[in-house]
């Protein structure tokens, strides 16, 4: 253990910071600072989700069931390669977010298409699985905060909450926009005021800065694929009617340039944590 702290110690020496003292390690979180980037891309991603899946589904000609296993085996893929880096890289991060939100999208669709379960019975589910996500996570970390994802342990326990935020944003978001029939934009308004609200509990009330970031988060699902759904469907539907050709290719650029925007300036970067290291 000891021969890594040279290296670290090394690595943090180049980047302008002082050194860490001696017998102690640096420890760098795994996910980006949130930030107002942090939230634009989000809800880009999302949007992405919602209108590449249906652009996959059907495009492709594999139907849902093969778009979604060729959509997993590329997400476990990137998953890979952002468990084996050893800070938080935007590129690597943002992809896997991205093919998550197509992935946790077509889980849902899956169960409502191929399956014939009701939304109502699988944002239920979802919300339970989700639950016993923070649990398990909580009664093992002691904590959900997203600025300490330092740990093997903690990053699977993050990317399965996030995996479930969306195939819960997913159903809820059809639910609210199909069931109720509000439409595309008065579903987005609604969600919107809902994340607001979150904003002000937190802000103003004092709401837990933890539970804020991931009711928002989740929030921010539908409120991507209204927008997503808006821009995509025909006129003869209540869309713009931009297809989803366009609009996945539109969100895509937007956000791979913020993305590149991000490793250049390290603006969502958080500073390393100096930790005990074990005796060795």
């Amino acid at each position: 253990m000891t021969a890594d702290i040279p290296g670290a110690v090394e690595a943090h020496v180049a980047s302008g910071s002082p050194s860490a003292p001696v017998g102690r390690r640096l420890r760098r979180n795994k996910v980006p600072e949130v930030t107002a980037y942090f939230w634009v891309i989000k809800i880009l991603c999302t949007t992405v989700g919602e209108t590449a899946a249906d652009l996959l589904n059907e495009k492709l000609g594999l139907g849902l069931t093969g778009v979604s296993l060729l959509m997993s085996v590329l997400l476990v893929a990137v998953l890979v390669a952002q468990f084996r880096t050893r800070a938080y890289r935007p590129g690597v991060y943002w992809l896997a977010v991205a093919l998550i939100s197509v992935v946790g999208t077509l889980i849902s669709d899956n169960l409502t298409d191929n399956l014939g379960v009701p939304l109502e019975t699988s944002t239920v589910a979802f919300a339970v699985v989700l639950v016993v996500v923070f649990v398990a996570w909580y009664r093992s970390e002691r904590t959900l905060s997203i600025h300490h994802v330092d740990t093997t342990r903690r990053e699977c326990f993050y990317w399965l909450a996030v995996l479930f935020t969306f195939a819960l944003g997913t159903a809820a978001g059809d639910l609210v926009a199909e069931r109720m029939d509000l439409g595309y934009w008065v579903s987005a308004g609604l969600f919107a005021l809902a994340i607001a609200a979150v904003a002000v509990a937190h802000f103003a009330l004092g709401l837990d800065a933890v539970w804020s970031f991931w009711v928002a988060y989740i929030l921010t699902r539908p409120l991507g694929a209204s927008i997503g759904d808006y821009l995509s469907q025909p006129t003869s539907g209540g869309g713009l009617g931009l297809g989803t050709v366009i609009t996945s290719v539109l969100f895509l650029a937007v956000i791979l340039g913020l993305v590149v925007f991000l490793t250049v300036t390290r603006r969502d970067v958080s500073e390393p944590e100096r930790v005990p290291s074990p005796a060795s």
